[in-house]
């Protein structure tokens, strides 16, 4: 049995550009269908959030429109509750990653707060990609990418990636409020973002690193991730 480490965002909080504050978190699928598919494999997982607080779960996805119906509304709802992990996150700071197999960054739009500037998570991030361990990132867990630098030029640099895309943004209403859009960002960084059809599940696998477009990405992003780890 393996320990895969998740990263995820310590903010329960997005804020816009017009300096209102969106309630967000973590987006509960982007959790839930890679928490249940690595521990049936039979692995252990440790989460991490800058400072060690108990992340945040996005209420908007728990809604049943997002979830397929109330009854799986309902059904992830009570993972959440069940996961024990989520209520005892350690300190990114504290992470060492020789202690995982792989890392995993669920997202929500509180990366785009939190772990986007965060220095330990960038420095993980780095860290990760040089050990050839499996990576995976998914919809706006990309944020975290934006931190992570070495030497002036982003460690991503390069890469060919899926992440939350300016469409999507659109679609769900922010791209008109954010202080900055993902995709953008990302391709300023010299990241090359490969856009799928919204919110079709979306995959781009190069070398260690496996990145996800939107939560319909991040159980075949968690299959992925197991077969590397056998």
């Amino acid at each position: 049995m393996s320990k895969i480490l998740f990263v995820m965002t310590g903010v329960d909080y997005w804020t816009l550009a017009d300096g209102t504050r969106h309630p967000t978190g973590f987006w509960a699928e982007e959790a839930v269908a890679p928490y249940e598919a690595f521990k049936a494999a039979g692995h252990e997982i440790v989460v991490a959030t800058p400072g060690g607080v108990v992340p945040t779960v996005d209420k908007g996805s728990l809604a049943a429109e997002y979830n397929g119906g109330q009854e799986n509304a309902d059904r992830v709802a009570g993972v959440l509750a069940a996961a024990t992990e989520l209520q005892r996150p350690i300190s990114l700071r504290d992470v060492n990653l020789d202690e995982y197999a792989a890392v995993y960054y669920p997202g929500g739009h509180g990366p785009m707060e939190d772990l986007a500037v965060d220095a330990d998570s960038g420095k993980l991030l780095t860290l990760a990609l040089e050990s050839g361990k499996p990576l995976g990132v998914v919809c706006h867990g990309p944020a975290a990418l934006l931190a992570a630098e070495r030497d002036g030029v982003n460690a991503f640099a390069g890469y060919r990636v899926a992440a939350f895309t300016n469409d999507e943004e659109t679609q769900s209403g922010f791209a008109d409020k954010a202080k900055w859009l993902l995709q953008d960002r990302l391709t300023e960084a010299g990241v090359q973002v490969q856009v799928g059809e919204p919110w079709a599940p979306h995959i781009i696998v190069d070398r260690n690193l496996v990145t996800g477009q939107n939560p319909a990405s991040s159980a075949p992003l968690a299959a992925e991730l197991l077969k590397t780890l056998g």
